[in-house]
């Protein structure tokens, strides 16, 4: 669609305006998720206060950690094997260091060692559903 055309729809879906500088790019990503919203219904009300708890909390301490993010330690190191061969990530200050090379993420690191796109925390099992009960046992 042309950008004419989707600030029509916005006006149409929104009710008002477009944002004047808002990129195409974003005008079709908010303008799919409206059409979601209204064929299969917006997000639940918990999930609204949640979100909203959240925006205050980072409005008033922009670098405040996220509730239930798993928080590792700069010096801990992260043991994966894959294929038969063990892979050991240590934890710095800011960011990974993996084969005597620094990395910003877990993700690149993840890729690297697999050879396909995966979640880093998901790969060296920081997230999912035993992920904090597993990494407190590690540490007793």
């Amino acid at each position: 669609m042309q950008r004419r055309k989707l600030i029509g729809l916005w006006k149409q879906l929104y009710g008002r305006r477009a944002p004047p500088q808002m990129r195409s790019e974003l005008l079709v990503q908010m303008l799919a998720y409206r059409i979601q919203e209204q064929a299969y219904g917006g997000l639940s009300t918990e999930t609204r206060k949640r979100l909203r708890g959240l925006a205050r909390k980072f409005e008033a301490n922009p670098k405040a950690e996220l509730p239930g993010m798993v928080r590792i330690k700069p010096g801990t190191r992260l043991i994966r094997e894959w294929r038969g061969q063990s892979h050991c990530v240590t934890v710095l200050e800011n960011g990974y260091e993996y084969a005597k090379k620094r990395y910003p993420s877990l993700s690149q690191i993840a890729r690297l060692i697999t050879g396909t796109r995966w979640s880093g925390p998901l790969f060296f099992g920081l997230r999912g559903q035993n992920a904090r009960k597993d990494l407190n046992a590690r540490r007793t």
